[in-house]
């Protein structure tokens, strides 16, 4: 598709590594600096689809940004520098194994979980009665190990320490940091009409100290509810207006693929892609309250790696 960057293959200055995520692509400036390329490529069910969308990796690394500023008072964030629309540039961290998944209403993977009959996500109970799309009293932390390929995993809080995959100190600190963020996500999203549903955020380590890495608050980590007509749609039964890539896991779901073994990924024509793009162009706009300018799509290549380089040469 027109403007749908789905692989780089760069060599910067002091480059030491290159890792190719389901949608970022990480380069390594001698284990002092990443240079994170927000691709198009779209991953649902653990895997990456076979088409690109067009902005989204812009859509996705702009709201990445905003929001690591928006936050950066509450825990030290990884970024430096925005150089390219697609690039965010920032120190390199050692990450921890897991990713630190809120929720605070029982919706995606949780009210499936709850849907089968289980009362209980990572160790953490959820109570009987609830309905899909329900708040909960108090948002509830479901962490999962942090695949390199393949599913990412539940664990509970008694797991992640007893395994030794975080220290007890540092898992508390990652608890208290993932609760601020996300009542910060939630005021912020409010001020916009919408309501901040569940999210992820993934954390690492620099000299000892903690740092916030990767994205926040984007489509591709965390769902949106317009808050608008919400209680009226619960009340029926109805399904949530949102703004996520749940939309894609249903469209996929409704074509008869969950990522499972034997199963095909259905054919993305155009209109769907288009249809994908828009989405994300949607919830940028919704939820930075700003008009969304498309980047130059004349040579993309090469501008990313124009701007990374004139970045780097200064540093």
């Amino acid at each position: 598709m027109e403007n749908a960057i789905v692989k780089t293959s760069y060599q910067f200055p002091g480059q030491k590594a290159l890792y190719e995520g389901k949608v970022r692509d990480v380069y390594n400036i001698n284990d002092d600096y990443l240079v994170m390329i927000v691709s198009d490529r779209i991953s649902a069910f653990d895997v990456v689809l076979p088409k690109g969308i067009p902005y989204k990796g812009q859509v996705l690394n702009q709201i990445a940004a905003k929001f690591l500023d928006a936050t950066a008072d509450i825990v030290p964030n990884w970024k430096l520098a925005t150089p390219d629309p697609m690039v965010t540039v920032g120190h390199f961290c050692e990450p921890f194994k897991v990713e630190m998944v809120i929720r605070g209403y029982l919706t995606g993977h949780a009210w499936r979980e709850y849907k089968s009959g289980k009362r209980s996500l990572c160790g953490v109970p959820m109570p009987d009665g609830m309905v899909e799309n329900q708040r909960f009293a108090e948002p509830m932390i479901t962490p999962t190990t942090k695949a390199d390929q393949g599913h990412d995993e539940d664990i509970s809080r008694e797991e992640i320490i007893a395994s030794g995959l975080v220290s007890e100190a540092d898992y508390l600190q990652l608890e208290e940091y993932t609760r601020a963020l996300f009542a910060r996500g939630t005021e912020m999203a409010e001020e916009m009409g919408l309501i901040l549903v569940d999210t992820k955020y993934e954390f690492g380590k620099k000299d000892g100290k903690i740092y916030l890495i990767d994205e926040i608050h984007t489509p591709d980590s965390s769902r949106y509810f317009y808050k608008e007509g919400y209680q009226e749609r619960l009340d029926k039964g109805e399904q949530q207006r949102q703004l996520s890539k749940e939309f894609v896991r249903q469209w996929l779901i409704e074509n008869g693929f969950q990522g499972k073994e034997g199963q095909s990924i259905p054919e993305m024509d155009a209109a769907f892609v288009t249809s994908v793009s828009e989405r994300y162009i949607e919830l940028y706009e919704k939820i930075t309250g700003e008009a969304f300018e498309k980047a130059s799509a004349a040579d993309v290549q090469a501008r990313i790696e124009k701007n990374v380089v004139s970045y780097l040469n200064n540093l």
